[in-house]
């Protein structure tokens, strides 16, 4: 079975968190395009979806869903959103799009973080597989790589990527996160730094994972 196959499978899966006449969290990615597609099909059952990126946002409007602000709402059911890494604690690693600041405001509304995953995102320590984005704002670009270096990481520069909020994003490779709860806090204390993408102090309350035997959910 392909991955594109086993990410519908996990989208698909979610619609079963999705209660009637709420706003749902969206967040943005490969695998969440799946989801908004899947939740077209109950779009008359729902007021509604916050989305966490530029693109999200019109995906869900060619679907005919509504789609309202994070200041429109004060807290949210659910929030629905992929993986770029993601280890047995729930913790993850995104960011792969860009949309990490936004991924993080709209996953702090929400009551329940549903993480939908094909199995390859699967690892036991964050950072073994992907590089670590960090969203940084562009004058403090080489002030922040310089740090990063002396965490001992390798950071480079994602040219040509300008975040939806107007920053650039470093990648952070060579970078295994033992402790990810007090990595993101320490990264996210670096002057010019946005927000880093070590979704750990947030984590996932429920995990499920495309399979080729279907859908595996973990709570």
């Amino acid at each position: 079975m392909d991955q594109l196959a086993m990410k519908k499978i996990a989208a698909q899966a979610a619609l079963q968190y999705v209660k009637p006449d709420t706003i749902v969290g969206v967040g943005s990615g490969s695998t969440v395009n799946c989801f908004i597609e899947a939740l077209g099909s109950i779009k008359d059952q729902i007021k509604g979806a916050v989305a966490a990126s530029k693109a999200s946002e019109e995906l869900l409007k060619k679907q005919g869903i509504e789609v309202f602000t994070t200041n429109d709402v004060s807290q949210l059911d659910i929030y629905v959103d992929g993986a770029d890494e993601i280890n047995s604690q729930k913790m993850m690693i995104k960011g792969g799009g860009a949309a990490l600041t936004r991924e993080k405001i709209v996953a702090a509304l929400a009551k329940k973080f549903i993480c939908i995953v094909d199995t390859s995102k699967q690892v036991d320590v964050l950072g073994s597989t992907f590089a670590l984005p960090i969203e940084v704002i562009p004058m403090a670009r080489s002030q922040v790589a310089r740090k990063l270096v002396a965490l001992g990481g390798s950071p480079e520069y994602r040219e040509g990527v300008i975040t939806d909020n107007g920053n650039v994003i470093l990648d952070i490779y060579n970078f295994e996160i033992m402790q990810p709860i007090e990595m993101e806090k320490e990264l996210n204390n670096i002057a010019g730094v946005v927000t880093n993408g070590i979704f750990a102090q947030r984590c996932a309350d429920i995990v499920i994972i495309g399979t080729p035997d279907g859908a595996k959910i973990i709570e």
